[in-house]
């Protein structure tokens, strides 16, 4: 069987089954008497045992299936949960993906997991305890001379039954028993069912089909077939499937099924008898009922809803997104001619497709949108490492999982997170026996939130740690020659704490694996201001720190504001803009060779735009200047231009690879006439 068009089918849902294995072995050493959570891992493992197997990469498979041992052991209480099964489990976990990420890279999957392999079986054997006599299960013993008294018909299937008898084709019952050490029972039962709808028509499988493909069933499964086909014949082709061991195939008849209704009416009727004359029992069993009945409802009511989503591959999404973005660029045209010919049915039309077409940006950015769940599932569990590794407890909370961003802010926002989470982990959260001495718990907190604000999404991880040491950070400062003695005085806590984004800034005193290799984290920084983002730190001594970032919710489609330069248009982004003003050159002033203005109390410095992109233009003297003020964190500057044209919508494209580094321009824009804008990098203006 060619397996390779079910290959990314495959990669996808084998990294959603590992992520979910380590959500719940995460929850299960919370919780280690939870059998519930060992299911759910247990059904994750199974499952992408099955389709490994499937799928031909042994190894996977082999190693799921000595996890799924262990985790068998467990769920049968012949195991107990400690932190060494759990690391051994963990360390499976992370093959498995390993594995799978070879797999994606174009690679076969295979890697050495013998040890592992040998810790999990010697687990599995080691520790075996006798099951306790009220957790035996009653089994179930096939009677294949008997095989029909397994499947009951309602009124419509006798029906088609006695249609089919009286054209004279054979109704049979069909027990089939698969392999008890059978990796693919789902596709077993598929490759019957085929079998079977090639000879005939089945008319009821016992389980029913949706428990038959969940493989909720023991080795065992049943169905009734209306066929022309001679039972022999039936029985030979169902022998010939893969793990199929056993096959009992019987004719049945039309009394046969009548008489077996009747019987279960007759069972029905003593039933019902006895309740009669038991009052105790009739009582006792109306008083139950309404609960009965609740607990029905209730499980119907948490049944998860049928899934109505389909995988698309990013690369389509993107496709679309460029189509889209031609078809703003030419929207803008569009509204550009009508405002020239100014035709009333012109109008109207521009008018209408500017509604679709902004319903239909919605759409496409919202398809494009994806939880930071993706990005935070993986901190749970490297920070339950990290802490073993620093000898720490440290709880993680996250708060705001399923806050939306665009797809190219996710990729490259994961990254940074990891930094900073570290960050707070070696720098920040204190050793259990100082946190004692200072009155805290034992147990450090991080908080990794994420929430939505206007157009834009704010990440923050805050702890309840050390905090920054305003002293220690200072002196460092200085010795680096980051800041100088004299304005080391004048700096706020806050500005204090923001000087550790600085290049090459690190306060650790012994450098590890964890964090203080001398890299600091201006890569943070860096990356968070390519994305349009900024960061904060705001930090109490001895209380902890806030990490906050701010992302816009994409980057494909931006609001700016145009301007002009002499006879050039630029685009300022709205997100980085505060107001725009108008100023009197008279209110110019001159502060370390540098033009300010006064601005409600603050001195914000300007920048001519004119002079910074050299543009031509005649030299006049002005009275009146337009400003347009933008920010950087706390920083404020102003960029001076000519004049404003106002906020519009534009797709934001890159200048290409010969343009990788021009100066203050993040990219560029086709305006409505076609004229080409230069988008404003407003970051690299604010010093």
């Amino acid at each position: 069987m060619d397996t390779s068009q079910y290959l990314e089918m495959f990669i996808e849902e084998s990294k959603e089954h590992l992520q979910a294995c380590n959500e719940h072995l995460l929850e299960l050493e919370k919780n280690p008497e939870d059998i519930a959570i060992v299911n759910e891992v247990f059904r994750s493992a199974h499952t992408l045992k099955g389709m490994s197997a499937t799928m031909g990469y042994e190894d996977i498979a082999n190693l799921t299936h000595k996890m799924e041992n262990v985790l068998d052991e467990i769920r049968n209480n012949r195991l107990h949960v400690t932190a060494d099964l759990l690391d051994v489990v963990f360390t499976a976990v992370d093959q498995l993906e390993e594995m799978v990420l070879d797999i994606a890279a174009g690679g076969n999957g295979k890697l050495d997991v013998a040890s592992t392999v040998q810790k999990l079986h010697a687990i599995e054997t080691g520790e075996e305890a006798p099951v306790a006599a009220t957790t035996v299960e009653e089994t179930v013993t096939v009677d294949s001379s008997n095989v029909q008294n397994w499947l009951n018909y309602d009124d419509y299937e006798l029906t088609v039954i006695q249609q089919s008898l009286e054209q004279d084709y054979h109704t049979y019952e069909i027990s089939v028993k698969l392999r008890e050490d059978c990796l693919l029972k789902a596709a077993r039962v598929y490759m019957v069912f085929e079998l079977l709808e090639k000879m005939g028509d089945v008319i009821k499988s016992s389980p029913s089909v949706e428990k038959l493909e969940e493989e909720d069933f023991d080795e065992v499964f049943y169905i009734a077939l209306v066929t022309n086909e001679p039972k022999d014949d039936v029985q030979k082709k169902l022998m010939k499937v893969s793990e199929v061991t056993d096959v009992v195939v019987q004719a049945v008849t039309l009394e046969q099924l009548k008489t077996r209704q009747q019987d279960e009416l007759s069972k029905v009727e003593e039933v019902e008898q006895v309740a009669v004359q038991t009052p105790e029992l009739t009582s006792e069993t109306t008083e139950l009922q309404p609960e009965k009945k609740e607990k029905s409802s209730t499980a119907k009511g948490n049944a998860p809803a049928s899934s109505k989503t389909i995988r698309v591959n990013i690369e389509r999404l993107d496709v679309l997104m460029n189509l889209f973005e031609e078809l703003v660029i030419d929207r803008g045209r569009l509204q550009s001619i009508s405002e020239d010919l100014r035709n009333a049915e012109l109008d109207e039309t521009v008018e209408r497709m500017s509604r679709i077409t902004g319903d239909l940006q919605n759409i496409i950015l919202n398809m494009r949108m994806v939880p930071v769940e993706t990005v935070f599932n993986r901190f749970p569990r490297m920070v339950r490492q990290l802490a073993r590794d620093l000898n720490k407890k440290i709880n993680l909370e996250v708060i705001g999982a399923e806050t939306e961003l665009d797809r190219t802010v996710i990729d490259e926002i994961g990254d940074p997170l990891v930094h900073l989470i570290r960050n707070s982990l070696d720098h920040g959260i204190e050793s259990p026996e100082v946190r004692k001495s200072k009155g805290k718990p034992e147990e450090g907190t991080v908080v990794l939130r994420a929430y939505h604000s206007g157009n834009h999404v704010f990440i923050e991880i805050e702890d309840d740690g050390a905090g920054i040491n305003r002293e220690k950070v200072l002196k460092k400062a200085i010795s680096r020659g980051i800041v100088s003695e004299e304005v080391a005085l004048t700096l706020t806590d806050k500005q204090v704490a923001e000087l550790i984004l600085s290049s090459g800034f690190s306060t650790a005193d012994v450098i590890s694996d964890v964090s203080g290799r001398g890299v600091g984290l201006d890569v943070v920084k860096t990356t968070i201001e390519s994305l349009g983002g900024t960061i904060e730190i705001s930090s109490t001594e001895g209380k902890g720190s806030l990490f906050s970032i701010q992302l816009p919710l994409t980057l494909s489609i931006i609001s700016v504001m145009l301007v002009e330069l002499g006879e050039e248009i630029y685009a300022i982004p709205l997100s980085s803009i505060i107001e725009t003003a108008i100023i009197r050159s008279s209110d110019i002033l001159n502060a370390h060779n540098q033009k300010v203005i006064d601005f409600r109390g603050k001195v914000v410095p300007l920048v001519f735009l004119e002079d910074v992109f050299d543009v031509p233009r005649e030299s006049t003297k002005e009275e009146f200047h337009s400003v347009v003020l933008v920010r950087k964190g706390d920083k404020l500057a102003g960029l001076v231009v000519d004049s404003f044209i106002g906020q519009q919508e534009v797709v934001l494209k890159s200048l290409g690879a010969y343009l990788t580094s021009v100066f203050a321009i993040s990219g560029a824009t086709i305006l409505g006439n076609g004229k080409v804008a230069l988008i404003v990098d407003c970051n690299a203006l604010i010093i």
